[in-house]
């Protein structure tokens, strides 16, 4: 039997058994990842050589002065997708502790953490090129984040880590983009860099809807049992940032993450693994999968809730100096 069943530490016999079983999945999944993606850098994308000339610098100067009009609700977005990105210390961990540390499930930790460990780096070397923010209070908050921790209530179950984590790159990924979007008529180059995790977020997303499907085959009434309490307690990982709930209900009144787009993360999940029709269940498998397929429709009524409610208010935050934005 592989390492892992004795060197996990998170996981009942039987959860441990399919995580086993299922190594040869996780191994040609991340062939197939390392086969379709195109490896970058973030001085691909910000160059700080020593070496750079004059039109380098100029480059630099035109990034400085698009930016500042970028509007305040954007610059809020990328700040959470930042601090966001800058978690990844936690997740290492959840991760490690979750499916132990042998291979192919510490390869793929190892290698899904070098590639997000980009994504933090690209978007901080940009937002202090661009000059975003006032730093200092930026990383009062990200160091505050990681003193915190992020320890979610998964009762050492990995099966719920990898619901989560299907769900939360997609998520993710969408955030990202849609914050790029708002800045690629103003700064460009904002909208490169997002688009650059953008993409990695959809192959990392693949990677875990691809391994959770092998779970849901060999052991579907408990893996879906733990969809079902990751999908109705969902949380983005920068929750545990403090202000989050006025910088996430910034991103949802700016259109860049909200409960509508959540609900479209699970019908997609929900249509791929084909929960609906899954036959042969057991009792408690069923009751998972009846009200797994009514989440959509719940997440329906919450952004019809979330929207006759909304009525304008003012933001503060340090990180942009404490200016009122108005929503």
């Amino acid at each position: 039997m592989s390492g892992l069943a004795l060197n996990a530490r998170f996981g009942s016999p039987d959860q441990i058994e399919t995580l086993v079983a299922i190594e040869g999945v996780v191994a040609q999944q991340m062939a197939l990842h390392v086969e379709k993606r195109r490896l970058w850098f973030p001085n691909d994308l910000m160059p700080a050589d020593a070496n750079l000339d004059a039109a380098a610098d100029a480059e630099l100067a035109r990034i400085r002065d698009a930016a500042r009009g970028l509007p305040d609700t954007v610059r809020v977005a990328i700040a959470l997708n930042l601090l966001t990105e800058e978690g990844l210390p936690h997740f290492h961990r959840l991760i490690a502790v979750h499916l132990g540390n042998s291979t192919p499930w510490s390869d793929w930790n190892n290698l899904w953490t070098a590639e997000e460990d980009r994504h933090g780096c690209a978007l901080r070397d940009y937002v202090r090129d661009a000059r975003l923010f006032d730093m200092g209070a930026l990383e009062k908050l990200q160091y505050r984040y990681i003193e915190a921790g992020f320890n979610p209530d998964w009762e050492q179950d990995p099966y719920r880590l990898l619901a989560y984590t299907s769900l939360q790159e997609k998520a993710t990924q969408i955030s990202h983009a849609n914050a790029g979007r708002l800045c690629s008529a103003i700064e460009p180059m904002a909208q490169k860099v997002l688009a650059h995790l953008a993409s990695d977020e959809s192959r990392h997303y693949q990677f875990y809807r691809a391994v959770f499907g092998a779970i849901l085959e060999r052991d579907p009434n408990r893996a879906l049992q733990s969809l079902l309490k990751v999908t109705l307690n969902f949380a983005m990982p920068g929750h545990a940032i403090r202000g989050y709930d006025d910088m996430s209900e910034v991103v949802r009144r700016a259109g860049v993450f909200c409960a509508s787009q959540y609900k479209e993360i699970v019908e997609e999940l929900l249509d791929f693994w084909k929960i609906g029709v899954m036959t042969n269940l057991s009792a408690a498998g069923r009751e998972a999968q009846e009200k797994l397929m009514k989440v959509p429709t719940r997440l329906a009524r919450m952004a019809d809730f979330q929207n006759a409610k909304t009525a304008a208010r003012d933001f503060h935050f340090d990180f942009i100096f404490g200016r009122a934005i108005r929503l």
